[in-house]
């Protein structure tokens, strides 16, 4: 049977999947039609049901839930790897609303703790992750909400830290930042579902007897990134949680519904089931 299945070309995505997609592993006779696309066209295409499998931002989980039924493993769950905002100079946040923002998509994990930090700050452009930090050295954007790589190469580039929403939300919620998730069609059978779970499970720990070596299908694919900084990136977001997110990693998951809700965010409510 093969499935389709989305995730991002970052270390942390293709680490985990590529003993999966590159049957290093056994996959129980099932095969994946991949696709690597930044996070802002993964969640537009879960929005509309697109792909089978798919890698999601937790805000965009919230509104498709209906339709996806998150897994256990593959989660990008922790703390310290929450998203930045930067700016070229320090700013006062107390001017937050007057600020031009770019951020890396409406439906991100990143603007949802933004908007609930600051649900002032209104005036926001989506640019492509990647593309944040020059948008703001341009002096294009007064500031800038980063993820990924970019925590380890904004002060590189002479961009100062104005808020880590990260460490934000850890103070406040007391638990670890839901960042994105693995995700499968609620149509699929159970079994199914379970069965792709093992194999994540399988394909993250190919990846990590085999670490700190890093597979072609991870170095080739990263953004213009050095190998130090792929590696400080898979050890941050690939951690316990990505290979189960257990009572810890489900009850943030519960928590980020919970404040969504309460913030007018989320129309519906939690859902009975978030899990297949």
């Amino acid at each position: 049977m093969k499935l389709t299945l989305g995730f991002s070309p970052c270390p942390n995505d293709t680490f985990i999947f590529d003993a999966m997609v590159n049957s290093k592993i056994d996959t129980m006779g099932l095969s994946f039609d991949y696709v690597m696309e930044d996070v802002e066209t993964l969640n537009l295409w879960a929005e509309q049901g697109k792909l089978d499998i798919t890698k999601l931002s937790y805000n965009t989980f919230l509104h498709a839930v209906n339709r996806y039924a998150l897994l256990h493993s593959g989660s990008a769950l922790g703390e310290g790897v929450g998203p930045l905002l930067v700016s070229k100079k320090p700013l006062d946040l107390n001017d937050i609303h007057d600020f031009k923002i770019a951020i890396p998509g409406f439906n991100t994990t990143a603007n949802l703790l933004l908007s609930l930090a600051f649900p002032q700050a209104k005036n926001k452009t989506e640019l492509v992750f990647n593309e944040i930090e020059g948008a703001v050295i341009n002096g294009n954007f007064d500031a800038g909400l980063i993820i990924h790589e970019g925590r380890f190469t904004y002060q590189k580039k002479g961009l100062t830290k104005l808020m880590d929403l990260g460490d934000w939300w850890e103070n406040t919620m007391n638990a670890p930042i839901p960042l994105g998730g693995i995700v499968m069609r609620r149509s699929f059978d159970k079994s199914l579902c379970a069965a792709v779970d093992k194999i994540i499970k399988e394909s993250i720990a190919y990846s990590w007897a085999h670490y700190p070596e890093l597979a072609p299908f991870v170095t080739a694919n990263a953004q213009e990134m050095e190998e130090e900084v792929m590696r400080k990136h898979i050890q941050l977001y690939v951690n316990e949680y990505s290979n189960d997110l257990g009572p810890t990693g489900t009850k943030a998951i519960t928590t980020l519904f919970e404040k969504a809700t309460q913030a007018g965010l989320l129309k519906n409510g939690m859902p009975g089931s978030v899990f297949y």
